[in-house]
């Protein structure tokens, strides 16, 4: 099956780094695929957080990645490397890439790309690569999370939050989230929280010192940083497991090594773009293999706050840095 595609597309371009006034809608080319890459028309793109850092200028894309913002896409297959063996031309997916995402086509290697789920839209499937990647590799991967265990997700009405949520839940945890109003962590909890602490107006660290009547939690999620790292420190139990994916409060801290020594405390960080396709491939399967059925069977779902039409792509940054959403904000082509 062969399918029409021009000479060049609508992307968003960066005029410079700087505010979301910056990004326009500008015509330029179809990306190039490589051996093992697929060529993807895009319907939808997921808004996130590092898109909105390499906006300021503050996250330049990978060596060899696209200089065009967006890290999770949704859409069907409009051409394949000749090296691919397992998608073809018309197979609808979503996919994890490092850059190229808020375009009408965009290439990703056929090892970061899934089926999109059963019954799920494009909208749905462009919120799941970037969050689900990055919260399986992190806590199953990396902390080695159980059944039984605690976990403190920070920002937990986010994109990577509500997911965290969900997946933990199923994996049998008990869950802890903070967020910045009554009404974000009331939906924390509608999705499978236990506790959500409203940070604004109530200390995290007495709260979790309380509730789990000192011994602390075994995995904390912290895309926060600064102050919140020491408070992080004193609320992990023994062999506690903390992991930074962020740094919205800064990456400098001073941190006390003693309770670190006498708990055993593993602290540890990870950033996803910049990771090898065979590492993300592998995330990929892991996916597909235990979460895919969670999602065709209504269990866990990207929760979308909004969809914009990709011409709006300002507008959906600010309103990702206004932090009023909850979940995901996706643009629409």
């Amino acid at each position: 099956m062969m399918q029409n595609i021009p000479e060049t597309m609508k992307a968003i371009s960066l005029k410079k780094p700087g505010t979301a006034e910056n990004m326009v809608l500008a015509q330029t080319a179809i990306p190039k695929i490589r051996g093992t890459d697929v060529l993807i028309k895009v319907h939808a793109a997921g808004i996130n957080m590092p898109d909105i850092l390499q906006r300021r200028g503050n996250y330049p894309p990978p060596k060899g990645a696209s200089d065009i913002l967006g890290l999770e896409v949704a859409g069907t297959i409009a051409r394949v490397g000749k090296n691919v063996k397992n998608w073809k031309i018309g197979d609808k997916i979503c996919a994890l890439v490092s850059g190229g995402g808020y375009a009408q086509y965009c290439t990703a290697p056929s090892g970061q790309c899934l089926p999109i789920p059963k019954g799920f839209s494009y909208t749905e499937a462009a919120g799941i690569p970037e969050t689900f990647f990055t919260v399986w590799s992190n806590i199953v991967d990396r902390a080695k999370i159980k059944k039984g265990q605690s976990i403190l997700i920070h920002g937990g009405s986010g994109g990577i939050g509500t997911c965290a949520i969900q997946l933990a839940k199923v994996l049998g945890c008990t869950v802890y989230v903070t967020a910045g109003s009554d009404k974000k962590c009331k939906f924390c909890k509608k999705i499978g929280a236990d506790e959500a602490i409203n940070y604004k107006k109530t200390d995290f660290e007495k709260k979790i010192k309380d509730i789990t009547q000192r011994k602390g939690v075994d995995v904390i999620l912290d895309s926060i940083g600064g102050n919140y790292v020491e408070k992080n420190i004193k609320i992990l139990s023994k062999n506690g497991f903390l992991i930074n994916i962020g740094w919205q409060k800064g990456s400098n801290v001073s941190i006390n090594m003693m309770p670190i020594m006498l708990k055993r405390l593993t602290i540890t960080g990870s950033t996803l773009r910049i990771r090898s396709v065979s590492f993300k491939t592998k995330v990929a399967k892991a996916l597909l293999k235990n979460v895919w059925p969670y999602f065709e069977k209504k269990i866990i779902r990207p929760i979308i706050f909004e969809t914009i039409p990709i011409k709006d792509a300002k507008k959906a940054h600010k309103l990702m840095e206004s932090s009023k959403h909850i979940g995901k904000i996706v643009l629409e082509l």
